[in-house]
């Protein structure tokens, strides 16, 4: 996380304006803080954020209006409401009009850096995407890919040469030339999204928009607001018309990540658009013709997706036109070098890491892992080595996480054998600890989605972590 973060704190509550700024300062983010909505809409003006925290209620500018005021004058700050009267109607209200995040007042300090640090972390993401698309829009350098018979462009951060990924890239320069729907299977962290983006690049649409959609994260009503938009006042706080994200690829691609979490209302409605190719808006009458590629996307295998009850048979087959499958990473791990050398020079800056190289037996542990949480994992575990590491070389010491581990489990890594005089609950207890650190890791140490990996929940872990003192 970068240390130069600034971040706007207003709240008319001195305790809780000064505490917010020493948590931040701990978390190394530089802070502005005001007493006031219209004094913390000054300060942004002039000094600028990357994030504000406001208070929802307030004296004369309240959290909702300073929210609004965000959105129209600095639409790339991210807004974190925080309330000690919210409702779930409020926080969809607060989210609908831009709002990153919603959070009620009884949150721990470790909750909301963990907050914090994600919604700057998506920001990041979300930004690198916006400069990687305006990149892909000019770009003019055509590579002639293996299979092709016309000149192209590259695969975007598609890393590898393995004969896995080379399947995957052959069967993108194909399709990308065609207008067809695409369903892309694949598991968490395999780089689904890197493949639409890729497909829209090489595709005739690639002057146009690539807007993506993450269908799992946004709750029903948001969600069809967000793809469909909506006239001025469809619900309660829709003040203003607002297009959603079909009209806004219009001419381009639509991405529907995590498309299997949809819920049935709103793949109806996907279906008559996908049919015909228009919409209407929520609260509206006006139809409007859309011309989008649908690129979608599901960690759920295509027979589970056909033979569920929760998703329409119908739906189904108007995306399956085309149907592509993205290896796990321990199906390509030839590709390990490659992604692992790619990683430490995207994140070097972003780490302040002096690393450069990546010692042989750091590679063979690299190797000997089976990766469950895929190539989004391996850059997590190298984002972390780079953190830790004092040298130019990353070593088998600065990954902690793989130095004891192997490919499979067994008594003696879980923390000893019986026959050494260790107990069963003692043996058991070895093996918890591994599995909470792992889960924590693979998460970025975000506990309530943790405890998701584990099956368990929140409070459970938080006993857990702190029994093993992690």
């Amino acid at each position: 996380m970068d240390a130069s973060r600034r971040v706007l704190i207003i709240d008319d509550h001195d305790s809780m304006r000064e505490g917010l700024e020493l948590l931040m300062r701990r978390r190394g983010h530089k802070t502005l803080s005001a007493r006031g909505g219209r004094e913390g809409l000054r300060l942004l003006h002039d000094e600028g954020a990357d994030l504000v925290i406001t208070d929802l209620k307030m004296a004369r500018v309240d959290g909702m209006k300073v929210l609004e005021e965000v959105k129209k004058t600095a639409p790339d700050t991210d807004v974190l409401l925080i309330t000690g009267y919210g409702t779930i109607e409020k926080a969809v209200e607060a989210m609908k009009m831009g709002a990153c995040d919603f959070i009620s007042k009884d949150f721990s300090s470790e909750e909301f850096a963990i907050k914090v640090d994600r919604i700057l972390r998506e920001r990041d993401e979300r930004l690198r995407l916006q400069r990687e698309n305006l990149a892909l829009r000019v770009e003019n350098t055509y590579l002639r890919s293996e299979g092709d018979d016309e000149p192209d462009v590259p695969y975007g951060e598609m890393v590898g040469e393995s004969e896995a990924i080379r399947k995957v890239k052959r069967l993108l320069a194909r399709v990308a030339r065609s207008d067809s729907t695409v369903m892309v299977y694949g598991e968490s962290g395999t780089g689904k999204e890197l493949v639409a983006r890729a497909i829209h690049a090489r595709s005739a649409r690639h002057k146009g928009p690539f807007v993506r959609v993450n269908c799992g994260a946004l709750p029903e009503g948001l969600l069809d607001s967000e793809l469909f938009g909506h006239e001025r006042g469809a619900f309660t706080g829709a003040e203003r018309k607002r297009r959603g994200r079909f009209e806004l690829a219009d001419g381009g691609t639509l991405f529907l990540d995590e498309i299997s979490t949809m819920a049935p209302a709103t793949q109806v409605r996907l279906l008559r658009v996908l049919q015909e190719r228009e919409l209407e808006r929520l609260g509206g009458e006006e139809t409007i013709p859309v011309d989008v590629r649908i690129v979608a996307a599901s960690n759920t295998p295509a027979e589970e997706l056909l033979t569920g009850d929760d998703f329409r048979e119908d739906l189904y087959y108007r995306l399956h036109v085309v149907a592509m499958e993205v290896p796990p990473l321990r199906q390509r791990k030839d590709d390990i070098e490659l992604l692992a050398e790619h990683f430490i020079g995207k994140l070097q800056a972003r780490t302040r890491s002096d690393v450069t190289a990546l010692d042989p037996v750091a590679l063979q542990r690299l190797e000997e892992y089976d990766w469950p949480g895929n190539v989004r994992e391996l850059e997590n575990v190298i984002e972390r080595a780079l953190v830790l590491a004092e040298g130019d070389t990353l070593t088998e010491g600065d990954l902690p996480f793989l130095a004891n581990l192997g490919g499979t489990l067994d008594l003696q890594l879980a923390g000893g054998t019986l026959g050494d005089g260790k107990d069963l609950r003692r043996t058991m207890e070895g093996i918890e600890e591994r599995l909470v650190r792992q889960a924590l890791t693979r998460t970025g140490g975000v506990k309530a989605e943790a405890a998701r990996l584990l099956g368990i929940n929140k409070s459970t872990l938080e006993y857990k972590t702190k029994k093993y003192g992690i």
